[in-house]
């Protein structure tokens, strides 16, 4: 039994023995990503690739910017997946899909060259290939998942996420759905954990991942940037930054943290350190699918928070000024603690004893 005929989960699939990762990073993109994950650390890519992660299949990495191979002895894995000869293979795409179909001539983007035609191979014919026959598919970074940069209102490439070029409801072969990992770049340990959740899937080890609507893992974008920041305190307490440096709140400076679906606040960036509002950078929401339109002037305050500031500033005074009443006595020490000759800290020696050896 191949498996393409059963649905990819724990008690189904056969077990393998070698998994392909095909990742493209010929999209509209900078490659951000694929530098991105070399920072990774849970799993690091090393790990993945030279076989530290108990349970996992020997994986094959094919990823332009990260690839020993070049010309022919890489291009090879790609044509072999095309022609439906590479068995597993989880596909990656890294870079928004531009429209290829808007324009007379030439072409948006490509890799390789058709030995058939001599012409270059578009993304698009990439995509059209070998989508149908990969195990899993997951987009890299914003640009693949949503459009990102390359899709602002007024591009001329027409460029769109994969799930608009696929279809939202598009399935691979195993039964899965596209899986988009956000973030521009995307943020190191969430690609890696979620490729890996992937190859463990593949491997038959994992149960069907879980998404949102958006197709984001729930677990890595079920919260906001808000409910994971140091910050959040300030705003509840209506206290504010109002220039760059501050520690408080930047909700007034540009931050759209509080509606935000991003775990960096809380993951950090690299080993834990790091995320933008905890290094004094506002949230610009590049994890969002309105990014960036639907978020800039990136420094102007978001709809809404004056209003919401307002209202956390009236009750964020009273709230200060009660905490404040409180940190003043639970920040001294109790009144009995002291080295007069008497002691003063209620203690009733009548259960315990009357000093000459009698107890009651």
């Amino acid at each position: 039994m191949k498996i393409s005929e059963v649905p990819v989960q724990a008690d189904h699939i056969p077990a393998i023995k070698e998994v392909h990762v095909l990742w493209m990073t010929t999209g509209l993109g900078c490659d951000g990503d694929s530098v991105s994950v070399t920072a990774a650390s849970q799993p690091s890519i090393e790990e993945v690739v030279m076989g530290a992660i108990p349970g996992l299949p020997k994986v094959h990495l094919h990823n332009p910017v990260l690839a020993y191979e070049v010309g022919d002895d890489f291009m090879k894995w790609w044509h072999l997946a095309a022609e439906g000869r590479l068995e597993p293979f989880v596909l990656v795409l890294e870079g928004s899909v531009p429209n290829e179909s808007i324009k007379k001539e030439g072409y948006w983007a490509a890799m390789g060259t058709d030995a058939k035609t001599g012409q270059p191979i578009t993304t698009n014919e990439w995509i059209d290939r070998l989508a149908p026959k990969a195990t899993a598919v997951i987009c890299a970074g914003t640009c693949a998942t949503y459009g990102g940069i390359h899709a602002m209102e007024g591009n001329p490439t027409g460029a769109m996420g994969l799930a608009d070029y696929l279809g939202w409801n598009w399935k691979s072969k195993a039964g899965l759905p596209i899986v988009n990992v956000p973030g521009c770049p995307v943020q190191p340990d969430n690609m890696m954990e979620t490729l890996l959740y992937l190859l463990y899937q593949v491997a038959g080890l994992a149960p069907v991942i879980p998404l949102d609507d958006q197709l984001r893992p729930t677990w890595l974008f079920g919260k906001t940037v808000h409910e994971g920041c140091d910050r959040a305190g300030y705003y509840e307490q209506g206290d504010f930054a109002h220039e760059y440096g501050s520690p408080k709140c930047l909700v007034k400076i540009g931050c759209w943290g509080p509606v935000v679906n991003c775990n960096v606040t809380k993951r950090g960036w690299m080993a834990g350190i790091g995320g933008c509002p905890n290094v004094g950078g506002i949230c610009i929401g590049c994890t969002m699918p309105g990014f960036p339109d639907k978020f800039m002037p990136f420094m102007d305050a978001p709809p809404g928070s004056a209003v919401s500031s307002f209202a956390s500033g009236i009750y964020g005074g009273l709230i200060r000024s009660l905490r404040s009443i409180t940190n003043r006595t639970v920040n001294k020490e109790p009144k009995w603690r002291h080295s007069r000759g008497e002691l003063t800290t209620g203690y009733d020696p009548k259960y315990y004893g009357d000093g000459d050896g009698n107890h009651h």
